[in-house]
């Protein structure tokens, strides 16, 4: 499997308030002269730290690439910027975990199993085999996971808080919590939390160690109550935990002959991420966006539109909104051009074949949507496969009807940003297994993203609603969507440590 280059410290460290997650607020690329070139990245997290006003704060991320990994291992400590790299405003240190150990955690259990496990997409009769090659992923999951809390251990100042994320780093919070009992530790999960009887796929072992890391923080957070209720659930269920529905608690049973942990009592907090409207609009009108939506503008005419954005992930249901909306076009051909479906499916986890075999369904079925429906001046169907951030914003400015149809999603930032740059106001087609769905239900069309009738028929309501009804909701989505904007929602979790 090969060695990890981070090292066990129990030297107390400098950081009052650290967050770890497996990728970072930047990434590295090599240029032609083999000089290495940064990159910052986006998003809630990034946008969220940004609310930290502490210099010596640090993000404890992995490095993800050759590039990365070759900046790690040329700054002091994996320290980048201690190298001299502008990494924003806060610190940044970047593991070098061996690249074998990493592909295996990352690829074989993170998103090869505990995804699949949370948005429910195994294909039970064949999958999944727990054989001896996933024990192999889940030991490199352990060393992963033990990588963060050996660097957290020793980046933390006495008494200070830290904010792990996500699925990747299950583990990290208790085996931290061993190492540093005096730190505050908080947990934030940002997929969906599978039922107990379909988390009882998990081998037992690995279903408890799962449920008992994430308890070994303080403070375990979820993008809805429903999510939250459902790791509770499990906890229940697997550990013989005791829960507090009231008090949203959840407390281990005291240790038993096999080394349970002590009974000690995590709380479960519920933080609903909201989209960040300031960046959003400002960022919706720049050149670039208005150049894409002219382009759109050009190709759709004066037709009607019905926008997805996705990444090309199984959860994201993209081939049956294709197929819904294919049955709206044979059903209902009052619609033959009249409207045009613009479809922007970004590559995601090309390295796993299943992605890779999606991504191929998802193009062969809107090209069979254009061979039976397009004519000589109709093009009914706009797919692109590829991540163009502007042409994004275009879109959604653009809707008459954005479709958000997940099989199941932790929130979808999507459901909420379209409503925040619409321009004219747009319908939202929203599936009910959409963290989002609990805070835009109201004014949303509400589908099973199982049935592909009715969601075709969804469409038609939000391509039929009268221009006022449209604006109307839009601005009442826009209102829910942007209630916990990211900085809010990340200094809400640090002070509820």
């Amino acid at each position: 499997m090969g060695d990890l280059t981070t090292e066990r410290s129990s030297a107390t460290g400098t950081a009052p308030v650290l967050v770890a997650s497996n990728r970072g607020p930047v990434s590295f690329s090599t240029a032609d002269d083999g000089t290495l070139t940064l990159r910052r990245g986006g998003g809630g997290l990034v946008s969220g730290l940004s609310a930290i006003d502490d210099p010596d704060a640090v993000w404890v991320c992995a490095a993800l690439n050759d590039a990365d990994r070759r900046a790690a291992r040329e700054a002091p400590e994996g320290r980048l910027d201690r190298a001299g790299h502008e990494v924003g405003g806060q610190a940044v240190r970047m593991l070098d975990i061996d690249p074998e150990t990493f592909a295996r955690a990352y690829n074989g259990v993170a998103n090869s199993t505990l995804w699949f496990v949370h948005h429910l997409l195994y294909a039970t009769p064949t999958a999944p085999s727990f054989d001896a090659g996933f024990r192999t992923e889940w030991a490199a999951y352990r060393a992963y996971n033990a990588a963060f809390a050996d660097a957290l251990a020793a980046e933390a100042a006495p008494g200070a808080a830290v904010l792990v994320q996500d699925y990747h780093l299950s583990l990290a919070p208790a085996l931290l919590r061993a190492a540093r009992p005096d730190l505050r530790i908080g947990h934030f999960s940002h997929t969906p939390w599978a039922p107990p009887e379909y988390y009882r796929l998990l081998p037992d072992d690995v279903g408890r160690a799962v449920l008992t890391g994430i308890l070994g923080a303080d403070r375990a957070g979820f993008l809805t109550e429903r999510w939250a209720r459902a790791f509770a659930a499990c906890c229940a269920d697997l550990l013989g935990a005791t829960v507090d529905h009231e008090a949203l608690t959840v407390t281990l049973p005291q240790p038993s002959a096999g080394g349970t942990p002590s009974g000690r009592t995590t709380r479960l907090g519920v933080h609903a991420l909201g989209a960040d409207a300031d960046f959003l609009r400002e960022r919706a009108h720049r050149p670039d966006v208005d150049e894409r939506l002219a382009a759109l503008r050009s190709a759709v005419g004066d037709r009607r539109t019905v926008v997805r954005v996705d990444r090309t992930e199984l959860s994201k249901n993209i081939v049956r909104g294709l197929q819904a909306y294919r049955h709206l076009l044979r059903t209902r051909p009052e619609w033959h051009d009249r409207v045009v479906h613009i479809a922007f499916a970004y590559p995601s986890r090309t390295d796993l074949a299943e992605y890779r075999d999606y991504t191929a369904a998802v193009r062969r079925l809107a090209e069979e949507i254009d061979a039976e429906f397009a004519t000589p001046t109709w093009r009914p169907l706009i797919l692109h496969v590829d991540d163009d951030f502007p042409r994004s914003l275009a879109a959604y400015r653009l809707a008459d009807v954005a479709l958000v149809n997940p099989i199941r999603d932790g929130m979808n930032l999507v459901a909420k940003e379209v409503p925040v740059v619409s321009d004219r106001g747009c319908a939202l087609v929203l599936s009910r297994e959409a963290g989002a769905h609990a805070e835009l239900k109201d004014d949303a069309l509400t589908v099973n993203p199982y049935d592909v009738i009715a969601t075709a028929e969804a469409l038609h309501a939000g391509l039929t609603m009268s221009p006022e009804e449209r604006a109307d909701r839009t601005k009442r989505l826009a209102a829910a969507a942007t209630a916990l904007p990211p900085q809010q929602w990340f200094l809400d979790q640090l002070n509820a440590l």
